[in-house]
């Protein structure tokens, strides 16, 4: 059984953490405005269901478990992230949305060396009825532009006080598939792709969960999903794919993936239904973000009250 290995920093620098939220304020804002420009809809976040995202098998995830309780005589599930209410979220007719998602991920306590490891966080989860990855793609180097600009504009001092220059970025961002990521760096990547670039960049074709749609105009395993990596070493900003939104496919991926289909009986009645729609969307960490904004060297620094895996809560 795994237990706490670290204590938590105590001692904080007072100006650079309120440098910090003043940097995540603007960011948030510029969130809201971003979205609102767009015409989308901002969602209320759920935090407990009979489902959640399983996170699996995804060979880059290290959740010890997921977070259970029962209520009224129901075991309910923490939200790991709010996937699969996007999607019938988008099969009730919303055609496009976002959200302020808190996210519980029990993360093994080795991730507290990683930097960018918390295992309470909150997402910007978003998604778009019919879209495609190109259309994902547009839309957050828009996001992503336009939090960046507003930041260096309303928070000059802060940034001053951090010393962090945000670089000039280059658009459109570069793809490339996680095949060429593994033949140039290995498999473990992220990192040195990371620290190799100035401007973020997208991975695409990872496999992994089973609401991430296969390419099915190609043979063998390739995917319509993405990663977007951030430069300078802070790896992954954002994680969304194309959804698979048919029953029989999702029936074929949970089993090739060993899953138990019960778990998602509801969710899959929708599907069998024919009431999942296509579309696309993903998640941006906000803590992640603010880390890069501010050049952080770890996401526990950006947060007020630390939530760092194999670190012990003090409040």
């Amino acid at each position: 059984m795994e237990t706490l290995t670290a204590k938590p920093a105590i001692t904080r620098d007072t100006k650079k953490l309120v440098a910090m939220q003043k940097i995540q304020s603007v960011a948030l804002k510029a969130i809201h405005d971003f979205f609102e420009r767009e015409g989308f809809l901002q969602l209320m976040p759920i935090m407990l269901s009979p489902i959640t995202d399983p996170l699996g098998p995804d060979p880059g995830s290290s959740v010890l478990k997921t977070g259970e309780i029962e209520y009224l005589g129901q075991k309910l599930q923490l939200t790991q992230s709010m996937i699969l209410h996007k999607q019938i979220a988008i099969g009730l007719g919303l055609e496009k949305f976002y959200i302020m998602s808190p996210n519980i991920r029990l993360e093994a306590a080795e991730r507290r060396a990683t930097g960018k490891h918390a295992f309470e966080f909150t997402q910007v989860d978003f998604e778009i009825k019919g879209a495609t990855m190109s259309d994902v793609f547009k839309l957050v180097e828009g996001l992503l532009k336009a939090i960046v600009d507003d930041v260096k504009i309303r928070a000059v001092e802060e940034l001053e006080l951090l010393n962090r220059e945000i670089p000039k970025w280059r658009f459109p961002f570069r793809q490339v598939t996680t095949h060429e990521l593994e033949d140039q760096y290995g498999s473990d990547w992220e990192s040195s792709a990371s620290l190799d670039t100035d401007t973020p960049f997208w991975a695409i074709c990872h496999d992994r969960e089973f609401y991430d749609k296969k390419d099915y105009s190609r043979e063998g395993e390739h995917f319509l999903n993405y990663d977007l990596i951030y430069p300078e070493g802070f790896g992954e900003a954002l994680s969304g794919a194309e959804r698979e939104h048919e029953y029989d496919r999702l029936m074929q991926r949970i089993t090739e993936d060993k899953l138990d289909p019960k778990k998602y009986a509801s969710y899959l009645a929708l599907a069998k239904e024919d009431r999942l729609s296509p579309s696309a969307g993903g998640g941006l960490g906000v803590e992640r973000l603010v880390r890069y904004l501010t050049g952080s060297k770890h996401v526990g620094d950006v947060q007020v009250f630390r939530r760092v895996p194999g670190e012990t809560l003090l409040y």
